[in-house]
């Protein structure tokens, strides 16, 4: 059993004790303590409200009722939006204009996870020093409850066909393109909210020809959720049977995007990001694009085509966003598959990937085989380490330090060592007790021999 309480929420596993696994009593101290810093940060407003939206897990019902009736029992009002994805959940608050914004969502963990994630009142992520005050809050459980006749309402709303309609009204959508294109395109829903706004977005763009499997949303999963390569099996295969122009696999809560090709193999979920930039930069020359320190090369090569700039932060969805605000940038996101597009909110949109995808390639008129050609090739290598009892990350950290001849170090996040035509980044996991490493290099030779120099280094087994 696992739990994870950090400055970007609490995640853990469901069942097993207090404090040791995601328990019905740590969900209520942490949705308290959110709660009081809520109050605190609007301590004149008598009308305070919070979205909450879920995902399809097994779990989420569950965890959805303690966290409302605990809001409630605040005093704070609801607009509950039900099976939402998380960039809708984000816009809601927006909308609403709400205090506040919570998703119950493990995002890619399995269905034994569920997490609940934190919007402040610009329906974005709360701030590491917010996390911080919220943590400290729910450890010193001084709550105050509302008395009767001040406890907080619900209403229901449903906001998935007001994110699709402002996402429609983006100059940069364009219907009219793709739905003469007549793509047919197979959906990976993982059994959870992808399995309704995927479909959903692609009908509002006119795409018809449309074949959905995983497609209940009752939080099964059919595979692990996560969508890399090694598990999309079912879609690959599906896309060549059924002789379709593309693939879309999304995450549980849909803020992760990745592409199948015509022919099964993937478009790599690295060159969603790199294909959206190039096609806002297009239009934007000389802008600037944002990603993390584990993301591919190739956003930076991209940006250069277009005489634009591009910067890296620290993992997370809140540092990659602090640094769009801070560059002014026009596209961001992560190499996960993640799109952010300030022009509709700072936060990651599979929908609106989608859309400015299916609009990019509309536009060109090729297959995705031959769109993926005209982007440099990298390989990159994603690999998780469990820690020894006897191994910290500093002791990594140490060791690829004093073992690696690199050209720099950054270490603003974990640890970024870069050679001449290769990367490797090496970072504790903020949502599962592992350490991530990130290879990317010209070939995928190259990528296996500097895993297995690291793996030597640093003594663990390569899994």
């Amino acid at each position: 059993m696992t739990l994870i309480k950090s400055i970007s929420g609490i995640r853990g596993t469901i069942g097993g004790q207090v404090n040791e696994s995601l328990t019905p009593l740590d969900v209520v101290l942490f949705t308290s303590g959110y709660a009081e810093w809520i109050k605190l940060n609007h301590i004149q407003n008598n009308n305070i409200t919070v979205v909450v939206g879920r995902d399809a897990r097994i779990s989420g019902n569950m965890i959805h009722g303690l966290v409302v009736n605990t809001l409630i029992a605040s005093g704070i009002h609801i607009v509950d939006i039900g099976l939402a994805s998380t960039p809708t959940t984000e816009m809601a608050v927006v909308a609403e204009k709400a205090q506040g914004g919570i998703i119950i969502t493990a995002s890619h963990n399995p269905k034994e996870w569920n997490a609940l994630k934190l919007l402040n009142d610009k329906g974005e992520f709360v701030s590491e020093n917010d996390g911080k005050k919220i943590l400290d809050l729910s450890l010193q459980k001084n709550f105050f409850y509302a008395n009767v006749e001040n406890l907080g309402t619900i209403k229901q709303k449903d906001y998935l066909h007001f994110h699709i309609q402002k996402i429609l009204d983006l100059p940069l959508v364009k219907k009219d393109l793709i739905e003469k294109k007549n793509f047919k395109v197979v959906v990976d829903g993982i059994n959870s909210v992808g399995s309704i706004a995927i479909p959903a977005i692609l009908k509002a763009l006119g795409v018809h020809n449309v074949v959905t499997i995983n497609a209940i949303a009752d939080g099964n999963f059919n595979h692990n959720p996560e969508p890399l390569d090694e598990h999309l099996t079912e879609i690959k295969q599906s896309v060549v049977n059924q002789k379709a122009d593309l693939g879309i696999v999304v995450d549980p809560d849909v803020d992760r995007l990745a592409f199948i090709c015509e022919d099964g193999t993937m478009f790599g979920e690295e060159y969603t990001l790199v294909t959206i930039a190039d096609y806002i930069l297009q239009h934007k020359p000389g802008g600037v694009a944002v990603s993390n320190l584990s993301s591919s090369r190739a956003l930076m090569d991209v940006a250069k085509w277009h005489e634009g700039y591009c910067f890296q932060s620290a993992v997370g969805e809140v540092n990659v966003v602090a640094m769009m605000k801070e560059k002014n940038a026009v596209i961001g996101g992560e190499g996960n598959g993640g799109i952010i597009l300030p022009e509709l909110h700072y936060g990651r949109d599979a929908l609106v990937g989608v859309a400015l995808f299916l609009s990019y390639l509309s536009q060109l008129n090729i297959t995705m085989t031959e769109l993926k050609k005209r982007y440099p090739k990298y390989e990159m290598i994603k690999h998780k380490i469990h820690l020894q009892p006897d191994i910290s990350f500093n002791v990594i950290k140490e060791k690829l330090k004093q073992n690696l001849n690199a050209l720099s170090i950054n270490e603003i996040d974990g640890i970024r060592v870069d050679f001449e035509q290769s990367w490797l980044h090496c970072r504790p996991s903020n949502t599962e007790p592992i350490v991530r490493l990130y290879i990317e290099a010209p070939t995928a030779s190259e990528a296996n021999e500097l895993l297995n120099k690291v793996i030597t280094i640093i003594e663990l087994k390569n899994e």
